[in-house]
């Protein structure tokens, strides 16, 4: 294995995170969760060799990549904290729902990367769980909990952070309704129409 290396860390995340934005159609105010090992960026084990280096520059690509977009950022912390999450508080008092847990993340427990964000956005605190729009996973460190349903894979451009496996998705509302269902005005409606009128069922 080769030696790892920090460089382009942040350009490559930035970019990542573009392309999730791209692909989810995210607004500006929607939530993505990023889920990260810099143990695992290291080439090292999941949860052995965190590294504030690594945090940092996972961290500046995020925000980069957040200032383009608009998005609001959720960074999962390990599983000593029960996969919670560092988001800003005005977050927390806007999304129904959230609750709020008491812990400061720490290296040991909570990871690098959360308790980097923990120290660098504003006015951080903890959430216990969220229902993200998105999410990036760097290090195979589970987000799924934390997605809306449903969840819709993104193949990103960019494999590896380091030597770190990299998964992302989107989600979309759930279709329901089966086959007689439509999910789309088609463009020559015209204004009023209402698709399969004739197949009444009440």
């Amino acid at each position: 294995m080769t030696e790892p290396t920090l460089q382009n860390v942040a350009d490559e995340v930035e970019q990542l995170f573009l392309e999730l934005a791209k692909a989810g159609s995210l607004r500006p105010g929607q939530i993505v969760v990023l889920g990260t090992s810099t143990s695992e960026v290291l080439g090292k084990h999941i949860g052995t060799s965190g590294t504030t280096e690594a945090a940092a520059e996972i961290f500046a690509g995020m925000m980069r990549a957040r200032e383009a977009v608009g998005f609001r950022p959720a960074i999962q912390c390990c599983e000593h904290l029960n996969r919670a999450l560092v988001v800003e508080r005005e977050l927390l008092d806007s999304v129904p729902g959230l609750d709020e847990v008491a812990a400061v993340p720490v290296p040991k427990a909570g990871g690098s990367m959360a308790a980097y964000a923990y120290r660098h956005l504003k006015d951080a605190c903890l959430v216990e769980s969220i229902a993200a729009h998105a999410g990036i996973d760097i290090g195979d460190t589970l987000i799924g909990m934390h997605l809306r349903r449903v969840a819709v894979p993104v193949r990103p451009g960019i494999r590896q952070i380091g030597h770190a496996h990299v998964t992302m998705a989107v989600t979309r509302p759930k279709l329901i309704g089966g086959a007689r269902a439509v999910y789309a005005l088609p463009p020559e409606a015209a204004p009023g129409s209402i698709p399969g009128a004739a197949d009444t069922c009440e």
